[in-house]
């Protein structure tokens, strides 16, 4: 069973910066994808980005210009950095990645990121 790890979450004023993590228990080097999404009180879980293995990326427009995702393979570990926070950002934020060869997908045990206004 692959586990992922999230770190980094807390509260921060609106335009302030924290750096998610996500450590994994298998290479992430190997990975077809990874992402991070996020879930607010009373609404669905939404994608924040994408990382393929390829290394394109892709963000949801909210978040366009503020976060960025990136991966450090050697420690098998997923970021986000996220700047120019804004209340709506405000969540709980899962990792996920999908693996081939065995075929797996996995979540993380969510990190809650709160900005406050």
């Amino acid at each position: 069973q692959v586990q992922l790890v999230e770190s980094g979450g807390g509260l921060v004023q609106a335009g302030g910066s924290l750096r998610l993590s996500c450590a994994a228990s298998r290479s992430i080097f190997s990975f077809n994808y990874g992402g991070w999404y996020r879930q607010a009180p009373g609404k669905q879980r939404e994608l924040v980005a994408t990382i393929a293995r390829s290394g394109i990326i892709n963000y949801a427009d909210s978040v366009k210009g503020r976060f960025s995702i990136f991966r450090d393979n050697a420690k098998n570990t997923m970021y986000l950095q996220m700047n120019s926070l804004k209340p709506e950002d405000t969540a709980v934020y899962y990792c996920n990645a999908h693996w081939l060869n065995p075929v797996g997908d996995y979540w993380g045990q969510g990190t809650q990121v709160t900005v406050s206004s």
